[in-house]
């Protein structure tokens, strides 16, 4: 069984291994520079859900790979304020898509106004906290729960969701 993951981004790698290898043990999992084709802050739901879709797909194509796995981060705006938000697609060659999605939490108006101004989230803390590469590190969830959770954790939790369609396919059939 090989699994590619659509990105080089050692965080989404190894979400993939925790969330799969227990799953398909003995799987190879290989990151593979995809593009997300939603540019590179999506925002909302919408285009988050492509640029994971479209990321699986083109790991999976480009890798010859059994299955293809998709993580996306991007932005929402709510009521409440700016909030992150991030999905996970899986995707197999008969054409099978399963999501999961969530990760949303608050985030700061600063924020919010370099969003606006185009840039990318990751960009963002990274210039916040003085630190660099937070996005393949603990990420922004990471920085503003002081440690509580990791982006890591998070999307190995978004893995899982997105596992739905081939854990328990029978609630699935056309």
């Amino acid at each position: 069984m090989k699994i590619a993951i659509g990105s080089t981004n050692p965080v989404k790698i190894k979400a993939a291994q925790r969330a799969l290898k227990n799953v398909y043990p003995g799987a190879e999992f290989i990151g593979v520079e995809v593009e997300s084709q939603v540019g590179a802050q999506p925002i909302g739901d919408k285009d988050t859900i492509k640029g994971s879709i479209n990321r699986a797909q083109a790991a999976l194509k480009k890798a010859k790979a059994d299955l293809g796995v998709g993580l996306e981060g991007g932005i929402i705006h709510t009521e409440h304020g700016i909030m992150s938000s991030a999905w996970c697609a899986i995707v197999d060659h008969h054409g099978k898509i399963s999501l999961g999605g969530g990760m949303h939490f608050h985030l700061p108006a600063v924020v919010e106004s370099e969003i606006r101004q185009g840039k990318e989230l990751g960009e963002i803390m990274d210039h916040l906290t003085g630190k660099k590469d937070l996005k393949k590190k603990i990420g922004a969830v990471g920085v503003l729960t002081a440690g509580l959770m990791t982006r890591t954790k998070e999307y190995a939790h978004l893995v899982r969701l997105a596992m739905v369609k081939f854990r328990s396919p029978q609630w699935f059939k056309s």
